[in-house]
């Protein structure tokens, strides 16, 4: 066999290897999708609007609704992400600006640490400063608990999206007689929106999910609407983590309903706002 039949069988091996092991990766992502789509789909369509703005039904006795908790889930992610967004884009600004700077440096490593760090001790610091004082589980100590693991997520793209804009344009901004405020939040930051915006994207997708600090904070509230920031709030995640620890049939069905639902609202959020940016040529 020649040499160059030997490369040719090599490179098709190397592909097929790494197509093989793509597919492996997302097998369980695809089985988890498929399984949530066939459990909950079903009780969708049985319990139709009822079941998308009711409230919970007692046990064993039918399937009522999760409005409460579809509500409590957009205030949450509202309310933190009006808490953490302005902070954490702020922060990946000044990172981006002083990066040799003491503060800069100490930015940075403490950012990459909070990306790692259990959300579950987040909701224990925010229930110590929070929920103990005012002798109550609310709203707002769920979004400020959200706000914080949201933070370091918006902050490093931030910071890395600016870092991809060549040079070049920092110095034609300030060529043209721009402060550096100007030429950094009219010039640098809208064209480096794709990737703040991304990193926001990723930043609400991981506080929708959340369970363990709202364990501590929002406390969860199934039978009645939201009525106050401090006062107890519903969380799709909270209400499947809830549902499915307790030994009822109905309870178990509507926690798969949830749990669709709640995949429904995250692509019906990051589809389209990601499509809808188009990406800057540099």
């Amino acid at each position: 066999m020649s040499s160059y039949r030997i490369r040719k069988l090599k490179e098709r091996l190397f592909l097929a290897s790494v197509a093989a092991l793509t597919l492996i990766a997302l097998l369980p992502l695809f089985h988890i999708i498929v399984t949530v789509v066939v459990e909950g789909l079903p009780v969708i369509l049985r319990g139709g609007v009822e079941f998308l703005a009711g409230t919970l039904a007692p046990p064993d006795n039918g399937l009522g609704g999760i409005g409460p908790s579809i509500l409590g889930s957009f205030i949450l992610i509202f309310l933190s992400s009006l808490l953490g967004l302005p902070i954490a884009f702020l922060v990946g600004v000044y990172a981006y600006e002083y990066p040799d700077s003491l503060l800069g440096k100490l930015t940075r490593v403490v950012l990459q640490v909070m990306l790692e760090f259990p959300t579950i001790l987040t909701g224990i610091f925010v229930m110590q400063v929070l929920v103990i004082p005012m002798r109550s589980y609310s709203a707002l100590a769920g979004a400020l608990s959200l706000a914080i693991i949201m933070t370091p997520y918006v902050t490093v793209y931030t910071y890395e999206a600016m870092r991809e804009i060549p040079f070049t344009y920092r110095e034609a901004a300030f060529g043209l007689g721009l402060t550096k405020f100007k030429a950094v939040f009219k010039v640098l930051a809208p064209m480096a929106k794709r990737g703040i915006l991304t990193g926001f994207l990723i930043g609400v997708a991981k506080v929708a999910g959340e369970t363990a600090p709202l364990l501590f904070t929002a406390g969860g509230a199934y039978q009645t609407y939201f009525y106050g920031l401090d006062k107890p709030v519903g969380a799709i995640p909270l209400l499947i983590y809830s549902l499915a620890q307790t030994p009822y049939g109905n309870y178990h069905e509507v926690a798969w309903g949830a749990s669709l639902v709640l995949v429904l609202i995250f692509l019906a959020i990051f589809i389209p706002v990601r499509l809808s940016l188009k990406e800057f040529k540099l």
